[in-house]
Protein backbone atom coordinates (compact mmCIF):
# COMPACT_ATOMS: atom_id res chain seq x y z
CA UNK A 1 0.00 0.00 0.00
CA UNK A 2 1.52 3.80 -0.75
CA UNK A 3 1.19 6.51 1.43
CA UNK A 4 -2.55 7.18 2.09
CA UNK A 5 -2.74 10.37 0.15
CA UNK A 6 -2.57 7.94 -2.74
CA UNK A 7 -5.42 6.20 -1.01
CA UNK A 8 -5.94 5.12 1.80
CA UNK A 9 -6.36 1.54 1.27
CA UNK A 10 -3.92 0.20 -1.45
CA UNK A 11 -0.64 0.84 -4.16
CA UNK A 12 -0.93 -1.99 -7.36
CA UNK A 13 0.41 -5.53 -7.96
CA UNK A 14 1.55 -7.63 -11.07
CA UNK A 15 4.42 -9.24 -13.38
CA UNK A 16 5.78 -7.70 -16.62
CA UNK A 17 4.38 -8.69 -20.06
CA UNK A 18 7.42 -7.33 -21.76
CA UNK A 19 10.36 -9.30 -19.75
CA UNK A 20 11.41 -8.30 -16.61
CA UNK A 21 10.10 -9.91 -13.28
CA UNK A 22 8.53 -13.12 -15.21
CA UNK A 23 5.32 -13.45 -16.13
CA UNK A 24 2.27 -15.95 -14.58
CA UNK A 25 1.58 -16.68 -17.90
CA UNK A 26 -2.16 -15.77 -19.71
CA UNK A 27 -3.34 -13.22 -21.62
CA UNK A 28 -4.50 -9.22 -19.86
CA UNK A 29 -7.07 -6.75 -21.08
CA UNK A 30 -5.75 -2.98 -20.44
CA UNK A 31 -3.06 -4.31 -18.56
CA UNK A 32 -4.96 -6.51 -16.07
CA UNK A 33 -5.07 -10.28 -15.88
CA UNK A 34 -7.78 -11.52 -14.08
CA UNK A 35 -7.45 -14.80 -12.62
CA UNK A 36 -8.06 -16.06 -8.96
CA UNK A 37 -4.87 -15.98 -6.77
CA UNK A 38 -4.09 -19.61 -6.81
CA UNK A 39 -3.90 -19.95 -10.96
CA UNK A 40 -1.63 -16.24 -10.42
CA UNK A 41 0.85 -17.86 -8.05
CA UNK A 42 -0.39 -16.05 -5.45
CA UNK A 43 -0.94 -18.01 -2.49
CA UNK A 44 -3.48 -17.01 0.56
CA UNK A 45 -2.26 -18.11 3.81
CA UNK A 46 -4.74 -18.17 6.68
CA UNK A 47 -4.43 -19.47 10.35
CA UNK A 48 -4.44 -22.88 9.30
CA UNK A 49 -2.03 -23.03 6.92
CA UNK A 50 0.65 -20.38 7.88
CA UNK A 51 3.23 -22.89 9.82
CA UNK A 52 3.31 -24.82 6.43
CA UNK A 53 3.77 -21.85 4.10
CA UNK A 54 6.40 -20.15 6.42
CA UNK A 55 8.30 -23.84 5.79
CA UNK A 56 8.24 -22.94 2.13
CA UNK A 57 9.23 -19.66 2.38
CA UNK A 58 12.37 -20.55 4.56
CA UNK A 59 13.40 -22.56 1.52
CA UNK A 60 12.86 -19.91 -1.41
CA UNK A 61 14.61 -17.19 0.03
CA UNK A 62 17.93 -18.73 0.03
CA UNK A 63 17.43 -18.02 -3.76
CA UNK A 64 15.25 -15.63 -4.08
CA UNK A 65 16.01 -13.13 -2.02
CA UNK A 66 14.41 -9.85 -3.53
CA UNK A 67 11.33 -9.49 -1.70
CA UNK A 68 8.35 -6.92 -2.82
CA UNK A 69 5.94 -5.92 -0.31
CA UNK A 70 2.59 -4.41 0.00
CA UNK A 71 0.09 -4.37 2.86
CA UNK A 72 -3.70 -3.49 2.95
CA UNK A 73 -4.27 -1.38 6.20
CA UNK A 74 -7.94 0.01 7.36
CA UNK A 75 -7.08 3.64 6.12
CA UNK A 76 -6.15 6.99 8.09
CA UNK A 77 -8.52 7.65 11.27
CA UNK A 78 -6.27 10.22 13.67
CA UNK A 79 -3.59 13.43 12.53
CA UNK A 80 -1.26 14.53 15.16
CA UNK A 81 -1.40 17.85 16.91
CA UNK A 82 1.03 20.21 18.39
CA UNK A 83 4.04 21.98 16.60
CA UNK A 84 6.71 20.04 14.84
CA UNK A 85 9.99 20.98 13.28
CA UNK A 86 9.60 20.47 9.73
CA UNK A 87 6.75 19.32 7.57
CA UNK A 88 8.98 15.69 7.50
CA UNK A 89 8.16 15.41 11.47
CA UNK A 90 4.57 15.89 11.00
CA UNK A 91 4.65 13.21 8.37
CA UNK A 92 6.55 11.09 10.43
CA UNK A 93 3.98 11.84 13.54
CA UNK A 94 0.61 11.15 11.05
CA UNK A 95 2.56 7.87 10.21
CA UNK A 96 2.80 6.87 13.80
CA UNK A 97 -0.20 7.36 15.36
CA UNK A 98 -1.92 5.70 12.78
CA UNK A 99 -0.26 2.38 12.98
CA UNK A 100 -0.15 2.69 16.46
CA UNK A 101 -4.05 2.62 16.55
CA UNK A 102 -4.91 0.23 13.57
CA UNK A 103 -4.00 -3.10 12.63
CA UNK A 104 -2.85 -4.75 9.60
CA UNK A 105 -5.16 -6.61 7.35
CA UNK A 106 -3.07 -8.22 4.38
CA UNK A 107 0.80 -8.63 3.55
CA UNK A 108 2.01 -9.39 0.32
CA UNK A 109 5.67 -10.54 -0.23
CA UNK A 110 6.83 -11.82 -3.88
CA UNK A 111 10.43 -13.28 -4.01
CA UNK A 112 12.64 -12.38 -6.90
CA UNK A 113 15.94 -14.01 -7.69
CA UNK A 114 18.78 -10.99 -8.77
CA UNK A 115 17.49 -10.82 -12.53
CA UNK A 116 13.92 -10.44 -11.58
CA UNK A 117 12.94 -14.24 -11.91
CA UNK A 118 10.19 -15.67 -10.13
CA UNK A 119 10.96 -19.30 -8.19
CA UNK A 120 8.76 -22.01 -10.06
CA UNK A 121 5.26 -22.75 -8.19
CA UNK A 122 4.32 -19.61 -6.08
CA UNK A 123 6.38 -17.03 -5.87
CA UNK A 124 4.04 -14.43 -4.12
CA UNK A 125 2.62 -15.28 -0.25
CA UNK A 126 -0.52 -13.11 0.37
CA UNK A 127 -1.17 -13.01 4.47
CA UNK A 128 -4.42 -12.39 5.94
CA UNK A 129 -4.33 -11.46 9.54
CA UNK A 130 -7.33 -11.28 11.34
CA UNK A 131 -9.62 -8.26 11.43
CA UNK A 132 -12.91 -7.56 13.00
CA UNK A 133 -15.37 -4.90 11.77
CA UNK A 134 -17.01 -5.04 15.20
CA UNK A 135 -14.27 -4.51 16.83
CA UNK A 136 -11.39 -2.64 14.99
CA UNK A 137 -10.77 0.96 13.95
CA UNK A 138 -10.98 1.69 10.58
CA UNK A 139 -12.16 4.34 8.17
CA UNK A 140 -15.17 3.35 6.31
CA UNK A 141 -14.00 4.38 2.48
CA UNK A 142 -10.99 2.72 3.16
CA UNK A 143 -13.00 -0.40 4.07
CA UNK A 144 -15.69 -0.16 1.11
CA UNK A 145 -12.78 -0.32 -1.27
CA UNK A 146 -11.36 -3.18 -0.07
CA UNK A 147 -14.25 -5.11 0.17
CA UNK A 148 -15.00 -4.15 -3.58
CA UNK A 149 -11.69 -5.49 -4.10
CA UNK A 150 -12.41 -8.61 -3.01
CA UNK A 151 -11.38 -8.82 0.94
CA UNK A 152 -13.40 -11.13 2.50
CA UNK A 153 -13.60 -9.33 6.42
CA UNK A 154 -16.23 -12.11 7.96
CA UNK A 155 -13.02 -14.68 6.49
CA UNK A 156 -10.55 -12.85 8.29
CA UNK A 157 -12.48 -12.23 11.41
CA UNK A 158 -12.97 -16.18 11.75
CA UNK A 159 -9.72 -17.41 9.91
CA UNK A 160 -6.94 -14.60 10.04
CA UNK A 161 -3.88 -14.90 11.36
CA UNK A 162 -2.89 -13.84 14.67
CA UNK A 163 -0.14 -11.30 14.52
CA UNK A 164 1.98 -12.11 17.62
CA UNK A 165 2.61 -15.54 15.69
CA UNK A 166 3.06 -14.25 12.85
CA UNK A 167 5.65 -12.46 13.91
CA UNK A 168 7.67 -15.17 15.34
CA UNK A 169 7.55 -17.28 12.43
CA UNK A 170 8.59 -13.95 10.38
CA UNK A 171 11.76 -13.40 13.04
CA UNK A 172 13.47 -16.93 12.32
CA UNK A 173 12.34 -17.51 8.86
CA UNK A 174 15.77 -16.01 6.75
CA UNK A 175 13.73 -13.06 5.39
CA UNK A 176 13.92 -10.17 8.19
CA UNK A 177 17.70 -9.50 9.90
CA UNK A 178 19.63 -10.38 6.93
CA UNK A 179 21.56 -8.13 4.83
CA UNK A 180 21.66 -10.45 2.34
CA UNK A 181 17.59 -10.03 1.87
CA UNK A 182 16.61 -7.09 -0.17
CA UNK A 183 13.28 -5.09 0.03
CA UNK A 184 11.54 -3.52 -2.85
CA UNK A 185 8.61 -1.44 -1.47
CA UNK A 186 6.67 1.95 -3.37
CA UNK A 187 5.97 4.05 -0.92
CA UNK A 188 6.29 2.99 2.38
CA UNK A 189 6.51 4.29 5.01
CA UNK A 190 3.00 2.81 6.47
CA UNK A 191 3.64 -0.79 5.07
CA UNK A 192 7.22 -0.76 7.03
CA UNK A 193 5.72 0.94 9.96
CA UNK A 194 3.21 -2.00 10.30
CA UNK A 195 5.57 -4.77 9.94
CA UNK A 196 7.93 -2.61 12.31
CA UNK A 197 5.22 -3.12 14.83
CA UNK A 198 4.17 -6.66 14.23
CA UNK A 199 7.75 -7.65 14.54
CA UNK A 200 8.69 -5.91 18.09
CA UNK A 201 4.91 -5.77 19.19
CA UNK A 202 5.17 -2.22 19.90
CA UNK A 203 4.35 1.37 19.53
CA UNK A 204 6.79 3.16 17.12
CA UNK A 205 9.35 5.20 18.01
CA UNK A 206 8.56 8.46 18.94
CA UNK A 207 11.29 9.84 16.83
CA UNK A 208 11.86 9.26 13.06
CA UNK A 209 15.61 8.88 13.75
CA UNK A 210 14.72 5.80 15.77
CA UNK A 211 12.48 4.27 13.75
CA UNK A 212 14.74 4.56 10.66
CA UNK A 213 17.39 2.13 12.68
CA UNK A 214 15.11 -0.35 13.86
CA UNK A 215 14.38 -0.41 9.72
CA UNK A 216 18.34 -0.95 9.14
CA UNK A 217 17.91 -3.60 11.96
CA UNK A 218 15.43 -5.31 10.44
CA UNK A 219 15.40 -4.81 6.93
CA UNK A 220 19.12 -3.68 5.96
CA UNK A 221 18.54 -2.96 2.65
CA UNK A 222 15.42 -1.11 1.15
CA UNK A 223 14.71 -0.39 -2.61
CA UNK A 224 11.76 2.09 -2.68
CA UNK A 225 10.12 2.60 -5.85
CA UNK A 226 8.46 5.98 -5.79
CA UNK A 227 12.15 6.89 -4.56
CA UNK A 228 14.20 5.39 -7.61
CA UNK A 229 11.69 7.60 -9.41
CA UNK A 230 13.18 10.64 -8.63
CA UNK A 231 15.83 9.78 -11.00
CA UNK A 232 13.75 8.12 -13.69
CA UNK A 233 12.61 11.03 -16.48
CA UNK A 234 8.66 10.57 -17.08
CA UNK A 235 7.49 7.94 -14.71
CA UNK A 236 5.36 9.70 -12.15
CA UNK A 237 2.33 8.94 -9.98
CA UNK A 238 0.89 6.12 -8.04
CA UNK A 239 1.98 2.65 -8.43
CA UNK A 240 -0.84 1.69 -10.92
CA UNK A 241 0.43 4.51 -13.28
CA UNK A 242 3.67 4.23 -12.95
CA UNK A 243 3.20 0.81 -14.49
CA UNK A 244 0.69 1.33 -17.04
CA UNK A 245 3.75 3.99 -18.11
CA UNK A 246 6.36 0.53 -17.86
CA UNK A 247 3.76 -1.50 -19.97
CA UNK A 248 3.40 -4.13 -16.97
CA UNK A 249 0.39 -6.37 -16.96
CA UNK A 250 -1.07 -6.29 -13.55
CA UNK A 251 -1.76 -9.95 -12.46
CA UNK A 252 -4.30 -10.41 -9.75
CA UNK A 253 -6.94 -7.74 -8.13
CA UNK A 254 -5.96 -4.70 -7.61
CA UNK A 255 -6.07 -3.44 -4.21
CA UNK A 256 -4.81 -6.40 -2.72
CA UNK A 257 -1.18 -6.62 -1.02
CA UNK A 258 -0.67 -10.01 -3.14
CA UNK A 259 -1.17 -8.14 -6.47
CA UNK A 260 0.33 -5.20 -5.27
CA UNK A 261 3.85 -6.70 -4.16
CA UNK A 262 4.02 -8.56 -7.64
CA UNK A 263 4.04 -5.37 -9.21
CA UNK A 264 6.20 -3.34 -7.13
CA UNK A 265 8.77 -6.07 -8.02
CA UNK A 266 8.13 -5.86 -11.69
CA UNK A 267 8.25 -1.96 -11.73
CA UNK A 268 11.45 -2.16 -9.42
CA UNK A 269 13.21 -4.57 -12.27
CA UNK A 270 11.90 -2.88 -15.38
CA UNK A 271 13.18 0.17 -14.09
CA UNK A 272 16.01 -0.81 -13.07
CA UNK A 273 16.81 -2.14 -16.90
CA UNK A 274 15.15 1.29 -18.56
CA UNK A 275 16.62 4.42 -16.28
CA UNK A 276 19.47 2.57 -13.89
CA UNK A 277 21.65 0.21 -16.63
CA UNK A 278 20.75 -2.75 -14.11
CA UNK A 279 23.26 -1.06 -11.46
CA UNK A 280 21.72 0.77 -8.59
CA UNK A 281 23.77 3.13 -6.38
CA UNK A 282 23.27 1.62 -3.03
CA UNK A 283 25.09 4.67 -1.13
CA UNK A 284 22.46 6.99 -3.13
CA UNK A 285 19.20 5.08 -3.37
CA UNK A 286 19.25 2.20 -0.52
CA UNK A 287 18.02 3.07 2.58
CA UNK A 288 15.21 5.63 1.51
CA UNK A 289 11.41 5.94 2.18
CA UNK A 290 9.55 7.90 -0.11
CA UNK A 291 7.61 10.89 1.89
CA UNK A 292 10.45 10.82 5.07
CA UNK A 293 12.80 12.89 5.88
CA UNK A 294 15.63 11.08 7.29
CA UNK A 295 17.23 7.95 5.81
CA UNK A 296 19.99 5.86 7.59
CA UNK A 297 23.47 5.67 7.01
CA UNK A 298 24.43 3.20 4.23
CA UNK A 299 28.42 2.99 3.39
CA UNK A 300 29.35 6.23 5.84
CA UNK A 301 26.90 7.95 3.64
CA UNK A 302 24.15 9.81 4.90
CA UNK A 303 20.90 12.09 2.73
CA UNK A 304 18.20 13.51 3.74
CA UNK A 305 14.90 14.83 1.87
CA UNK A 306 11.67 16.66 3.12
CA UNK A 307 8.51 15.69 2.36
CA UNK A 308 5.04 17.40 2.35
CA UNK A 309 2.25 15.55 4.48
CA UNK A 310 -0.50 13.39 3.41
CA UNK A 311 -3.82 14.49 4.35
CA UNK A 312 -5.50 12.17 6.81
CA UNK A 313 -8.93 10.69 5.74
CA UNK A 314 -11.80 12.88 6.95
CA UNK A 315 -12.48 15.56 9.58
CA UNK A 316 -11.37 15.66 12.95
CA UNK A 317 -14.47 14.84 15.71
CA UNK A 318 -12.48 14.40 18.71
CA UNK A 319 -9.40 14.62 20.30
CA UNK A 320 -7.51 11.85 22.37
CA UNK A 321 -4.80 11.76 24.77
CA UNK A 322 -1.92 10.98 22.74
CA UNK A 323 -1.85 14.16 21.00
CA UNK A 324 -4.32 13.00 18.11
CA UNK A 325 -7.18 14.46 16.58
CA UNK A 326 -9.05 10.95 15.55
CA UNK A 327 -10.82 11.67 12.17
CA UNK A 328 -13.49 9.48 10.60
CA UNK A 329 -12.80 6.08 12.70
CA UNK A 330 -15.94 3.77 13.18
CA UNK A 331 -15.51 1.41 16.13
CA UNK A 332 -18.58 -1.27 16.81
CA UNK A 333 -19.18 -3.21 19.36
Amino acid sequence: MPAPSNNAATSGGGLSSSGSGGSAGGGGTNGLLVCSNEACGIRDVWASNLEEEFRSIIHVVQKYNYVAMDTEFPGVVARPIGEFRSTADYQYQLLRCNVDLLKIIQLGLTFLDEAGNPPPGHSTWQFNFKFSLTEDMYAQDSIDLLTNSGIQFKKHDEEGIDPYEFAQLLMTSGVVLSDQVKWISFHSGYDFGYLLKLLTDQHLPSEESEFFELLRIYFPAIYDVKYLMKSCKNLKGGLQEVAEQLELERIGPQHQAGSDSLLTGAAFFKMREMFFEDNIDDAKYCGHLYGLGTSYVMNGNSYHEDASPNNAVGAPVGNNAAGTVVSSVVVSG
